[in-house]
């Protein structure tokens, strides 16, 4: 699902004389305003630092690989499924937090956590389309996406996420993004296979590539808006056609070293103008009924953010989906070596 950026580690010492313990977050990169830390490490004096992944999958290879020191996660609601079937996630019970009531219980999505006993539901928004205006001219959907190179010339980009790029596969045909067929799988896996070469790559480099004029166009997270706030001629679609929607519990790994301040962590989470604060920085929606509230005016008025319910109806989210992974697995190294 989310996320850009290099992989960096964010030292936060503020209050270091009356320190209670360190707390190691791994994250999607620039997914978590620092402001955000800041604060935690101010009331709580526990120091915090931040890894970030651009992948649910590379965060879950590097934890199955026996990486130590990470207390917090922040997996999307399947990898969130995915890892508690692993036995990797901690029961934190922050479901009986006072301070739960403020989560809209559409939000308890994940199937192995259904009242949120492990994590806590943290962000969610929607994969679109990002293009620049002057070159593409309007687009409405993943059809005029796709034609942007033949109509213009110029370049477009897909993401380098098996999933999100075989959904398109999906919405296309009219299958379900978590089909566990191996027909509808490959029938995905052909659509993209048959307009692979207006695709000038697989990447999760949509902003500096978008801002510098190498492509037109981009599939690419919401959250991006941020980083065109002063570029009006980027514009972001989520397709007519259909398109995914994404969603990140914050999750405590079962082998975390500081467990106590892990959940404290949670609840902080919890307050609305915590959420609000995350929120101003990341353009995304969160599952915080009065954080919404507090959100600036331009976020609560943006279409792309606070998507309607006529938007939602179109919009898939992932779910595990088992053994019949391998299907999709098998897809994309297909689509990806495919000359």
């Amino acid at each position: 699902m989310k996320a850009v950026g290099i992989a960096s580690v964010l030292a936060l010492m503020a209050g270091m004389a009356q320190a209670e313990g360190t707390l190691a977050l791994y994250n999607w990169g620039d997914y978590i305003n620092p402001d955000v830390l800041t604060k935690f490490t101010e009331e709580t004096g526990i120091a915090v630092t931040l890894d970030t992944y651009v992948s649910n999958e590379e965060m879950l290879a590097k934890i199955q690989a026996g990486a130590t020191g990470y207390d917090v996660i922040f997996p999307s609601v399947h990898m969130n499924d995915i890892m508690i079937k692993l036995g990797l996630l901690e029961k934190t019970g922050i479901n009986a937090h006072p301070d739960f009531k403020n989560i809209d219980p559409a939000f308890l999505r994940a199937k192995e956590d259904p009242a949120s006993e492990y994590c806590l539901p943290y962000a969610w928004g929607t994969v679109g389309i990002f293009y620049n205006e002057t070159v593409s001219g309007p687009i409405a959907g993943w059809a005029d996406f796709l034609a942007i190179p033949e109509k213009t010339g110029a370049k477009i980009t897909l993401l380098d996420d098996m999933r999100e790029v075989i959904a398109i596969g999906h919405v296309m045909n009219g299958t379900s993004v978590n089909s566990s067929d191996p027909a509808e799988v490959q029938a995905a896996a052909d659509y993209v296979l048959a307009n692979k070469a207006a695709v000038s790559a697989f990447t999760y480099e949509v902003i500096p590539l978008l801002s510098s004029g190498d492509i037109a166009a981009g599939h690419f997270f919401v959250g991006a808006n941020v980083a065109f706030t002063e570029m009006p001629i980027i514009k972001y679609i989520i397709p007519a056609e259909g398109g995914t929607m994404y969603q990140e519990n914050i999750c405590v790994l079962a082998s975390a070293p500081n467990k106590d301040n892990a959940k404290r962590f949670l609840e902080f989470y919890l307050r609305p103008e915590i959420a609000a604060l995350n929120v101003a920085q990341q353009y995304n929606g969160t599952p915080n009924i009065p954080a919404n509230e507090l959100t600036p005016e331009a976020i609560r008025a943006n279409p792309a953010i606070k998507v309607g319910a006529e938007t939602l109806a179109r919009l898939q989210i992932f779910e595990d989906i088992g053994v019949g992974l391998k299907f999709y697995d098998r897809a994309w190294n297909t689509i990806r070596t495919a000359q």
